[in-house]
């Protein structure tokens, strides 16, 4: 069982039932067609997005929390199309998707740029790619999120990672966020919503 398998394997959703705020605030960005949830992890936001009626299809790599997405799913009377991979070995299939969500998905910077660039080629044109991650300004906090400066993320440089996009928000903040049980308190996140024109 992997570390992530093992934070995972319990009852609680330990990132909670409700969808990330921001991206229910830009949701409305995203035109009709399929969605990609990449390192989606417990299911929140793969199925608020299904319950809109999008087509999903979330990636993680953690078997366990992948199930507990399915589980979510079915109580909520929706489908969604789960696959387990580490994003290091994902095929992000291009100009496939009308919108590609990261939410919370913290990769090695190379790595992550690597995904990125995937990500762009990925996007049907007129897609939307929805982005919230911690910043370095995080590890001021301790209210989760990765220890590791290479981990974290900022607006200028994902502006860079996305080049081809056209980035609507890229907006650095500190915010106070209620997402189960390891995402509670004041939070420095950075949340983008690019456009593929």
């Amino acid at each position: 069982m992997t570390a992530w398998d093992q934070r995972y394997d319990r009852d609680e959703y330990v990132y909670g039932l409700d969808a990330n705020e921001f991206l229910i605030s830009v949701a409305s960005a995203i035109l009709p067609g399929p969605v990609l949830c990449l390192g989606e992890g417990e299911g929140r936001n793969a199925v608020f997005l299904a319950e809109k009626g999008f087509p999903i299809t979330a990636v993680d790599g953690s078997r366990v929390a992948l199930k507990k997405a399915e589980q979510l799913a079915r109580q909520k009377n929706v489908s969604i199309n789960t696959v387990v991979s580490d994003l290091a070995d994902y095929q992000i299939d291009q100009d496939e998707w009308m919108g590609i969500v990261y939410i919370f998905c913290h990769l090695h910077r190379d790595l992550r740029k690597i995904v990125h660039r995937a990500c762009c080629a990925g996007l049907k044109r007129g897609g939307v790619f929805i982005l919230e991650g911690f910043t370095p300004a995080q590890l001021d906090y301790n209210t989760g999120g990765p220890k590791s400066f290479d981990l974290l993320m900022t607006a200028d440089e994902l502006r860079g990672e996305l080049s081809g996009l056209e980035i609507q928000v890229a907006q650095e903040v500190v915010r106070d966020r209620r997402e189960g049980l390891l995402h509670t308190g004041l939070s420095a996140v950075v949340q983008i919503l690019a456009i593929k024109p």
